[in-house]
C-alpha cells in the first residue's frame, strides 16, 4: 500500500526528457487546474529549490510590488 497524502497534497517523482521536458502528475494538474496552453512561471533558487507557480497571480503581485514602489517614491520626493 502506498503513502498517503492529505487531499490537498501531492508528492511524485518525474523523470527529465532529453529536451529538459518533463510532465506535471495528472494529479497535480487537476489540484492546480492546469490546462493544456497555460502559462507557469517557474522560479528557481540554488538553496531552496524549484517552483512552479500560476503566472497570472505572479503577475498581479509584480505589479503591486512595482506600483507600490513607485508610490514610495512619490511620497518621498
Amino acid at each position: 500500500m502506498g503513502l498517503q497524502f492529505p487531499q490537498d497534497k501531492f508528492m511524485s517523482t518525474v523523470k527529465v526528457g532529453e529536451k529538459g521536458q518533463i510532465v506535471i502528475p495528472k494529479g497535480v494538474r487537476e489540484m492546480f487546474h492546469i490546462q493544456p496552453g497555460d502559462t507557469l512561471l517557474l522560479l528557481a533558487d540554488k538553496k531552496q529549490g524549484i517552483a512552479l507557480v500560476e503566472y497570472a497571480s505572479m503577475e498581479e503581485f509584480a505589479r503591486q510590488v512595482f506600483q507600490a514602489k513607485a508610490d514610495s517614491e512619490e511620497t518621498s520626493e
